[in-house]
C-alpha cells in the first residue's frame, strides 16, 4: 500500500529516512516529497545579538532551521558554542508552546530578555504567554518559509508513476497551503479516497479550515508515532 508523506527526506545513522523505515515496517511504501524551502534572513543581525550574550537571559529553539541560522552565525556546533557563551539551551525540545512556557517560567527568573530566533510564519502563542508572566522576549525574525521549487513537477511525476495514494501525511499547515491545490487537482474524483494525516494538532486544524477529513493525528510529531497511526487507519483490523 503506497502512502505520501509530504516532507523533506532525511536519513539517519542507518542511510535511511525513519519515517520510511518505520512505515516499512507495517507494509506501507512511503515516498517522500518536499513541498517547502527555506531563506535564511537577518543573519548580520543575530550574530551581533549572539556576540553579546551577557545582554540576554536565554536562547529560545522552537524550529530546526532557528538552530540553523544560529549555527550559520556560530560556524560551530550550535548547542556547545551557545554555552559557551553563556546562552542556556535548556528546553529547546519541550513540545508545544505551553509546554514551554511553562518550563520558562519554573526556571529561575531573569530581568534580561530571551532571546528568540524565529520565521515569518512563527504563531503568537509564545510570545504572548511569556508577555502575560511579565517574561521579556526580544524576538529576531532569520528564516521564511517559501514554496519549493519542484513540488508540482514531483507531485506529477508520483501520481504518474504511483497513482492515487492510499493516505497523505501533512507535516506543517504552510506545506498544505502550498501542495493542496495541486493534490486536489491531480487527484480529481479520486480524492474521497485518500485518508489524510496530520503530523500534530496544529496541521489537523489546518486540513479541517480546509474542509478536509483529518483521518488520523499522529500522537507524537516522530517516525514511531506516525506510523502507527498510519497503520491503524489504513489496516483497522490488523491492530
Amino acid at each position: 500500500m503506497k502512502v505520501l508523506l509530504l516532507k523533506d527526506p532525511k536519513e539517519d545513522d542507518c542511510g535511511q529516512d525513519p519515517y520510511v523505515r518505520e512505515l516499512g515496517l507495517y507494509g506501507l511504501e512511503a515516498t517522500l516529497i518536499p513541498v517547502l524551502s527555506f531563506e535564511f534572513l537577518s543573519l548580520p543581525s543575530l550574530s551581533e545579538k549572539l556576540s553579546h550574550p551577557e545582554g540576554y537571559g536565554g536562547l529560545i529553539f522552537t524550529s530546526p532551521r532557528a538552530v540553523e541560522a544560529v549555527e550559520r552565525c556560530l560556524q560551530k556546533d550550535t548547542k556547545a558554542e551557545v554555552n559557551r557563551i553563556g546562552l542556556h539551551t535548556e528546553g529547546e525540545t519541550c513540545g508545544n508552546a505551553e509546554k514551554l512556557a511553562e518550563y520558562i517560567c519554573s526556571r529561575e527568573p531573569s530581568a534580561l530578555p530571551l532571546l528568540f530566533p524565529c520565521g515569518t510564519l512563527k504563531r503568537e502563542i509564545l510570545p504572548k504567554m511569556l508577555k502575560d508572566k511579565g517574561i521579556p522576549l526580544e524576538s529576531v525574525t532569520v528564516y521564511q518559509t517559501i514554496p519549493h521549487p519542484g513540488i508540482q513537477g514531483n507531485l506529477t511525476s508520483y501520481y504518474t508513476q504511483q497513482g492515487v495514494p492510499a493516505s497523505i501525511t501533512f507535516f506543517s499547515p504552510s506545506g498544505l497551503t502550498h501542495s493542496l491545490k495541486h493534490i486536489q487537482e491531480l487527484s480529481g474524483d479520486s480524492i474521497g479516497q485518500i485518508k489524510f494525516v496530520a503530523i500534530g494538532p496544529t496541521t489537523a486544524q489546518a486540513l479541517a479550515a480546509q474542509g478536509l477529513p483529518v483521518s488520523c493525528t499522529a500522537e507524537s510529531p516522530t517516525p514511531r508515532a506516525l506510523a502507527a497511526g498510519i497503520r491503524t487507519t489504513l489496516q483497522p483490523h490488523t491492530c
